[in-house]
């Protein structure tokens, strides 16, 4: 059975403008020890699916239709109280800025050992041990000083060690990371990658990382969903996404990543900029982006799937052809 299964979520925030659907028919199933990477531009919803899940939307924000199935039971229906007992426990997150996390104007030791007996009643000798175990698992060196400091001792790669320590204490079925490592440098990005992937690998946790970035995912996911204006675009095994991307708009991600162009060339882009929620165009919300658009793409196409491949689906009326990558500057025509 999946840990997790989301099925026809619609996430609304009311405005004076109008409805602004964040969120809109995203459907998708994660089991036990797997990795999915969520993917988008700022904006395409991937965050507002995260803190869905998680029951942690601000208002106004409201799931307005669909089931979030954990473990078999509707999330949606939890009340507030259920669900602090479920977050951090059984389901926990990491968030892009630690200080999400971390009370500034408390000790970690403090903040650990209070997470820990939140959920696991314990003697205070004995949580303390389990914080100091928890630091040196994510490599903070010498833990038993390191926990009488505040956040603000610590650089920004420590204190994100600190956040993951304390989303990991209790062994979540399920952990969501919502881009962890945008503001660390590559050296660090690639220490805190190496750790979540080591104690998922450990503990079986199913882990949704949340990242704009295809370059990570590529390395950490099994299978990746991308995500434009609210919706699923393209899901399927990492390997095929990377390898045989067949929406456009993925295509122009992986066009677009730094290591993909030819040296002394100029980057590829993705032309234009992401529709208004207020104001999405009629049928696929890509097409004024898209080189291959054409009549038929003001009808909004399904989640198709490849013949070859069921598992990998697409919402496209003109795929990209297999074994290539859209060019994203190139002239308009049917591919």
């Amino acid at each position: 059975m999946s840990v997790l299964s989301v099925r026809g979520l619609r996430t609304e925030y009311p405005t004076h403008a109008g409805v602004v659907t964040a969120v809109r028919d995203v459907s998708f199933d994660i089991a036990k020890g797997e990795v999915l990477g969520l993917v988008g531009e700022l904006g395409s919803g991937k965050s507002v699916t995260g803190f869905s899940i998680m029951g942690l939307l601000q208002n106004p924000g409201r799931i307005a239709q669909g089931e979030i199935l954990f473990q078999g039971e509707d999330l949606t229906k939890r009340s507030e109280r259920e669900m602090r007992h479920l977050r951090g426990n059984k389901i926990a997150m990491i968030f892009q800025d630690p200080m999400m996390t971390l009370n500034p104007v408390l000790r970690i030791d403090t903040q650990i050992i209070e997470t820990i007996q939140a959920h696991t009643p314990m003697p205070h000798k004995a949580a303390w041990e389990m914080a100091r175990a928890a630091l040196g698992e994510v490599g903070i060196p010498q833990p038993e000083s390191r926990l009488s400091a505040y956040p603000h001792q610590f650089s920004g790669g420590m204190r994100q060690r600190v956040a993951i320590a304390i989303a990991l204490l209790h062994k979540p079925e399920l952990l969501i990371a919502d881009e962890p490592t945008t503001a660390l440098d590559v050296t660090i990005q690639a220490q805190i990658l190496a750790i979540v992937q080591r104690l998922v690998a450990q503990t079986g946790t199913a882990l949704i990382w949340i990242t704009h970035d295809l370059s990570i995912v590529s390395q950490l996911a099994d299978r990746i969903a991308v995500m434009y204006a609210g919706r699923f675009v393209e899901l399927g095994s990492a390997a095929h996404i990377i390898s045989q991307p067949r929406h456009p708009y993925t295509g122009g991600l992986i066009g677009s990543i730094p290591s993909a162009n030819k040296r002394g060339q100029p980057l590829a882009q993705i032309p234009g900029t992401t529709p208004s929620l207020l104001n999405l165009p009629p049928g696929c919300p890509f097409s004024a982006r898209c080189q291959f658009a054409d009549a038929l793409c003001a009808t909004e196409p399904g989640l198709d799937h490849a013949p070859a491949t069921p598992a990998h689906g697409f919402r496209c009326w003109h795929p990209l052809p297999t074994k290539a990558i859209a060019p994203t500057a190139a002239a308009k025509g049917t591919p």
